[in-house]
């Protein structure tokens, strides 16, 4: 880690679930550890008993401490009680980096700090997209507003961090090309991730693990797997990991589809439980950005078997076999089942765990964002950061 002066440092996101969390979580141990003050402000009406263990986890690492406040998924009226709260929350813990995360995240952060700038109160205002707002197209109206407002916010930002190519170039395809300081900085998964984690003796024939709703594709997961079941001639088995607002719907189309008897469903759990359960790992996604979910995977040892979007490509290797066309299920039955019936698959499809270490660590992805922090507050961009305020 880059030993120079300690510095106070404030992650804004809205929801705590999914990789969002995951990656400030990281972030937060790396940066702690370093010796730095960090705190987080995030949403206190979403995430479960699941993600309150994990907040216990870390909260030993918060030296300003963990605020959450009610934020809505959507913008509304009440956002703008919701934004005085934060400005005052913000203004009293005085952090030196203020650090936005996903759409509502980067809000705040941006609008927090520039606030404080027009106050003369020197702090770098950073936005991590994630994936986000950029999932919207720009033939519909309301993706076109987004991706006008992210634009607008450019203006109000001194550096975005895109966490793989693929999010660099949906932005400068999308938004437009950046008009201020970027860095491409991928997510990483810490030391103790890169562990095999074998399977049990009463392993499924297939995992999903992730948040129950149609972007992250369940119902492209069951589908595959009844179809993946006639291509090999014989029942298979599965479980699915998560919770959502949709999660009666999946159950539903289970049981409509003879299933609910080889398909079963378990709430939100640490990842090492998790893949416990089988060998394969199905990540069935519409859209992403770089999941974690992928990258613990690899770290584990598991087979991955994924759609072709976002930084997947990226993770697992652009000509990997693992890797379908999203939305068709057709093309996610046929690698499931290649997993299980060619020997060797795995290490055709799978990128080694050198290859894997060496880009997606979370000492590096730690270390690379903390570098930006202090790029952005030395002296002369102090002073750069009072003219542009």
């Amino acid at each position: 880690m880059t030993e120079q002066h300690p510095l106070r440092i404030l992650h804004c996101f809205r929801s705590p679930v999914g990789g969002i969390f995951r990656h400030v979580r990281d972030l937060v141990l790396e940066h702690s550890k370093a010796g730095h003050e960090v705190g987080i402000l995030c949403d206190s009406s979403t995430g479960g008993e699941h993600e309150d263990r994990l907040f216990d986890d870390i909260r030993p690492f918060l030296a300003m401490g963990l605020t959450r406040m009610p934020m809505r998924r959507h913008v509304s009226l009440s956002d703008l009680g919701m934004l005085w709260d934060t400005y005052k929350n913000i203004k009293s813990l005085r952090p030196d980096v203020l650090h936005g995360h996903g759409a509502k995240g980067g809000v705040l952060a941006r609008l927090a700090g520039s606030a404080l700038r027009v106050n003369r109160y020197r702090v770098a205002r950073l936005y991590t997209a994630h994936g986000g707002s950029l999932h919207y197209s720009r033939r519909s109206l309301m993706g076109q507003f987004v991706l006008r407002m992210e634009r607008l916010q450019e203006y109000f930002t001194d550096a975005l961090v895109f966490i793989c190519e693929y999010e660099r170039d949906a932005y400068t395809d999308k938004v437009g090309r950046p008009r201020t300081e970027t860095r491409l900085i991928y997510n990483g998964i810490a030391e103790r991730d890169f562990e095999l984690i074998p399977t049990r003796s009463d392993a499924v024939h297939y995992i999903y693990v992730g948040m129950l709703r149609d972007l992250k594709g369940p119902d492209l997961f069951v589908e595959a797997f009844a179809k993946a079941e006639r291509i090999l001639g014989r029942p298979l088995s599965a479980v699915m990991i998560g919770d959502g607002p949709e999660r009666e719907k999946y159950r539903d189309m289970m049981i409509e589809r003879g299933l609910a008897k080889r398909i079963s469903m378990l709430p939100a759990m640490r990842v090492q439980q998790a893949f416990a359960m089988s060998q394969n790992l199905v990540v069935p996604s519409r859209a992403e950005a770089m999941p974690y979910i992928v990258l613990e995977g690899l770290g584990a040892g598991k087979t991955i078997i994924a759609t072709r979007v976002g930084g997947i490509p990226e993770a697992l290797g652009r000509n990997s076999p693992a890797l379908v066309n999203p939305g068709d299920s057709d093309d996610l039955a046929r690698a499931m089942a290649d997993a299980i019936r060619i020997p060797d698959w795995h290490d055709a499809a799978m990128p080694s765990m050198e290859q894997v270490k060496s880009v997606f660590s979370a000492s590096v992805m730690a270390n690379d964002v903390l570098k930006l922090y202090h790029d952005l507050l030395e002296p002369k961009s102090r002073q750069a950061l009072v003219v542009a305020s």
